[in-house]
């Protein structure tokens, strides 16, 4: 399959110096794998991961100019398309060779459909890396797309494994990315336009039957290796502010509006006027 010819238009000069400003990274001198590692770090602690643009009526626009408005202009986060959309449109400017690559999410043994999660394909010192700023969770530096043994990483041991014969079907090709024996996502190697993401972008964002749609969520990790994370759904009432350490134990604390609102400034430096409302 030919390489589609990507439509996004490479960020400007301007564009980039404030994006790095944004993430609190420096120019790389290079399009160099260990610089790719400290991108997606810096990116990863300074721009949440969240879906409360669904819950204030706003739209999500799978377009690479108003994806780095949104996370640099209006310094807020995302969910996987917009955070890797945009993270992709940096790394192209700064001389990466990027591919958008389509995973389907792991639900116990099963994967979800199609086009459920964007990834990224990155090539660097003639590597080819699987990188993911957009999925909460998860592997925090690239990892090797042709390495079949265990890669160790600040968030676990992950393993990248052809899916031939594994639950869920898939294509030949296909690969299982799976951290500490849990299945995560399944991915289709071949590369896609933003575009292709939309129909299935617009179903996570308005479906009743999305996870998106159903509960608020604004989650980072944290400098101890731990994460906090914003979440409410109005079966739970108000908004619980939750602290996961990195041994894995939690502590829950129950915000009012006001609580809530000042929680967002000071842990994710997102000003909103009104609180996201879960259905």
């Amino acid at each position: 399959m030919d390489e589609p010819t990507q439509s996004a238009e490479i960020p400007t000069d301007e564009q980039v110096a404030s994006y790095l400003a944004r993430i609190g990274a420096e120019r790389p001198a290079r399009a160099g794998a260990a610089e790719l590692a400290r991108l997606q770090e810096a990116h990863l602690d300074a721009v949440p991961f969240e879906n409360l643009g669904i819950h204030l009526g706003e739209p999500v626009v799978l377009e690479p100019e108003a994806l780095l408005e949104k996370v640099v202009g209006r310094r807020r986060g995302g969910f996987c398309y917009e955070l890797n959309g945009a993270f992709a449109a940096l790394l192209r400017a700064l001389g990466y060779r990027v591919e958008l690559l389509a995973a389907r999410v792991f639900d116990g043994a099963e994967p979800g459909p199609p086009f459920d999660h964007l990834a990224l394909r990155v090539e660097a010192d003639g590597v080819a890396w699987l990188v993911d700023v957009g999925f909460g969770r998860f592997a925090r530096r690239p990892l090797r797309l042709d390495e079949r043994g265990r890669q160790q990483d600040p968030a676990g041991v992950v393993t990248i494994a052809p899916s031939t014969g594994t639950p869920g079907g898939g294509t030949t090709g296909d690969l299982d990315v799976v951290l500490d024996g849990a299945p995560q996502y399944r991915i289709d190697p071949r590369p896609y336009r933003l575009a292709d993401f939309a129909p299935t972008c617009w179903w996570q964002t308005t479906s009743p039957d999305s996870h998106f749609t159903r509960a608020t969520t604004c989650s980072r990790p944290t400098a101890d290796g731990g994460r906090i994370t914003l979440t409410s759904t109005r079966a739970t009432g108000g908004t619980r502010l939750l602290r996961t350490a990195a041994d894995g134990t939690r502590s829950e604390e129950l915000l009012d509006a006001d609580a809530a609102l000042s929680a967002y400034r000071i842990h994710f430096g997102i000003a909103l006027d009104r609180l996201p409302t879960a259905p």
